[in-house]
């Protein structure tokens, strides 16, 4: 029996590019190689396709587009096909894939960009839809939908590049709204890149502009003093949670420096949390799975209050796969090793 052949896309052009590379090197490795052909796809800082078929530990490293062998490879829209396109001294040729999986974080990777070329080509893929993983990676959208399905989130308000001639009195509005401290993200960005903290009105002002270098929509929320508590969702018409991870920072707040530069922030699976709190949080991400068309995985991401109150904070429906990210281990948990989470994953898109 021949074995399936898997692209894995890596790299990017986003600010996650990365932890692309050492998502992708994790899951090159772990993936069971006596079913599955890898063929590696990078995708450079500056958005060029490259068939990479050299060592996997280059991946991460960041070295791997300097490769000899690397040669220009693309997928080809065209569903007649179904697969990739290598350029060798202007000759082409055509390998066929049976699946791909985007290991790709933020623009261009998990916001439907790449799911819908993928569409287009017939090729089924790992992870959500185009329409879901649009609408998870926008900030404002996701806040709207789930809102609107009765799921608890921060208050919260928007700021777009057309505000910014006005920029001191949208703060002063926001400040008088919502009170500070607050939050400041860009609407369309993950690993907490871009955001920050404000506690005053000049601070709130220049995060706004800070924000504004990732994106061009910026969302402001109220700050929540609570635990950060995460849940893995992983399915199609019958999606199951896990059980529930905390963080425990090492920073203020669970920013890109405390999760991925630092390395002194914990992860506490499964949470020291009331089992009464444990199912509200597990139900909350189930509803809202469903709520966004989300399908395959998904990392949702609350907050607990002290008085009890669950806030959802987010949706990631491309988490990490990085040896400290929390939805591989809390698959682990709950028995489900990385080859095999792998496997599954790969196996309930093909179906």
């Amino acid at each position: 029996m021949s074995k399936i052949k898997v692209a894995v896309l890596f790299g990017g052009v986003s600010n996650e590019h990365d932890i692309s590379l050492i998502s992708a090197t994790n899951i090159i490795n772990a993936i069971p190689k006596d079913k599955y052909e890898v063929i590696p796809i990078g995708i450079t800082k500056k958005g060029r396709w490259l068939f990479y078929p050299g060592d996997v530990s280059l991946i991460a490293s960041g070295n791997w587009d300097t490769h000899p062998d690397c040669v220009p490879a693309v997928i080809l829209p065209d569903p007649m096909y179904k697969g990739i396109v290598k350029i060798v001294d202007g000759t082409y040729s055509i390998t066929k894939i049976d699946v791909v999986f985007p290991a790709l974080h933020g623009r261009h990777g998990e916001d439907g960009n790449v799911q819908g070329l993928l569409d287009m080509a017939g090729i089924p893929y790992v992870g959500c839809g185009c329409l879901a993983s649009a609408a998870c990676m926008d900030k404002a959208v996701t806040h709207t939908i789930l809102e609107a399905n009765g799921i608890n989130m921060a208050k919260w308000r928007t700021v777009l590049t057309s505000d910014l001639n006005r920029l001191d009195a949208v703060c002063e509005d926001i400040a008088a709204e919502l009170d500070y401290p607050l939050f400041v993200k860009p609407a369309n960005s993950g690993s907490s890149v871009g955001v920050n903290k404000a506690s005053s009105f000049e601070q709130l002002r220049d995060a706004i502009k800070l924000a504004f270098a990732h994106d061009k929509k910026v969302i402001v929320e109220e700050y929540i003093e609570g635990r950060e508590l995460e849940c893995a969702v992983f399915g199609t018409e019958n999606p199951f949670a896990s059980e529930i991870g905390e963080i425990i920072s090492c920073n203020d707040f669970y920013d890109y420096e405390a999760k991925y530069i630092l390395g002194t922030s914990g992860l506490s699976i499964p949470a020291e949390i009331d089992s009464g709190i444990s199912s509200e949080i597990r139900a909350a991400a189930l509803k809202a799975f469903k709520a966004m068309g989300c399908s395959g995985l998904s990392r949702i991401d609350f907050f607990l209050k002290k008085d009890g109150t669950i806030i959802l904070n987010e949706i990631n429906t491309l988490p990490g796969f990085t040896p400290i990210s929390m939805y591989p281990k809390l698959m682990e948990n709950m028995g489900i090793s990385q080859p095999e989470l792998l496997d599954r994953l790969i196996s309930l898109c093909i179906e």
